[in-house]
């Protein structure tokens, strides 16, 4: 065997070694909860952001938390309200004064954006202004203030959570701004055994110490593997099948064009796909299964497909539609 193709398995097989104890790390903290912090971990390996919706108390936060100790990096927490600014997310100019000359100028004072991995705790409670400056961030991993671009430190992800349950005072996020993020992930309520277990774990004294196992170096290394995952042509049309049946417009099947108001775009076959090649090494192998496509497409296609309020009405929700595509296309 080569040389180059031996040093790249031996890399592959010590990152994705570290995948599994970096999951061993959060199991220490987060009871239960196994798929949505798979999810997690796909989002971070995908190099994109997720926005979290669950009712409170389902360790959203702690999660997040957990997961930055883990790898290692800057971790800011920002909690969006009504009156939260821009400025107050990306920072401001300060006017300084040196002390040698006595001359005054302006300095960029960075705000939380500028850290590794943000929470933006019920990003729904702030103006869409505010919200906006993330767009920008989120994109182009840069923001910009009084015309000065600045960089944004690498790795960068944005993990936003958003509550279900109170919509009084809110501000729901636009579907184009909705589209930023790379999967919608719903957090439940855990079983009744893990229920018991988070009680005793959370209501004694023991405090369990999370190790940092990856480094931002290995992150960035693990987002470059993933797009050398390999997936066959057969799976790549199957995604664009799915994607284009999800369209009213251009699909063969009744119930899409029954229930649905508004199709998913390619950025949701190109999420698909990198998700459904994330997914895969974080499983230590080096190629795309259907049961890969089969796991990511609800949370990439939940905010992507609409339904119409006859769905609503019948209790039929976006996951019902990729449930049923699932079916007759993968």
């Amino acid at each position: 065997m080569d040389n180059n193709l031996v040093k790249i398995e031996q890399e592959v097989n010590s990152l994705t070694a570290k995948i599994k104890q970096l999951k061993q790390e959060i199991g220490k903290i987060i009871i239960g909860q196994e798929e949505t912090v798979e999810q997690l971990l796909i989002t971070f390996l995908a190099g994109g952001h997720a926005l979290l919706e669950g009712v409170p108390g389902l360790a959203k936060t702690l999660m997040i938390r957990t997961l930055a100790q883990a790898i290692d990096l800057k971790f800011k927490r920002i909690q969006f309200t009504p009156d939260l600014m821009p400025s107050d997310i990306i920072g401001t100019e300060i006017l300084e004064e040196d002390q040698t000359t006595g001359k005054k100028f302006f300095e960029f004072n960075k705000g939380p954006i500028f850290s590794n991995i943000i929470l933006a705790d019920e990003i729904n409670r702030t103006p869409p202004k505010t919200q906006a400056a993330l767009l920008e961030a989120m994109q182009e991993f840069e923001v910009t203030y009084s015309g000065k671009t600045y960089a944004l430190d690498r790795p960068f992800f944005i993990l936003a959570t958003q509550n279900p349950i109170e919509q009084s005072g809110t501000f729901p996020l636009p579907e184009a701004q909705q589209d930023r993020f790379l999967l919608y992930i719903r957090i439940g309520y855990p079983t009744e055994a893990e229920e018991t277990t988070i009680l005793k774990a959370t209501t004694s004294s023991k405090k369990a110490k999370v190790e940092s196992v990856l480094s931002g170096e290995e992150i960035i290394r693990l987002q470059q593997l993933v797009r050398e995952v390999p997936i066959s042509d057969e799976l790549i049309s199957k995604v664009s099948k799915i994607i284009r049946a999800t369209r009213p417009e251009t699909t063969s099947d009744e119930y899409v064009k029954q229930w649905v108001s508004w199709g998913a775009g390619p950025r949701a076959g190109q999420a698909m796909i990198l998700t459904a090649k994330a997914r895969a090494l974080s499983q230590g192998r080096l190629s795309v299964t259907p049961d890969d496509l089969k796991f990511v497409a609800f949370p990439v296609l939940r905010h992507r497909v609409i339904v119409n309020f006859k769905a609503e009405a019948a209790n039929i929700t976006t996951d019902t539609v990729t449930q049923k595509l699932l079916e007759t296309i993968l």
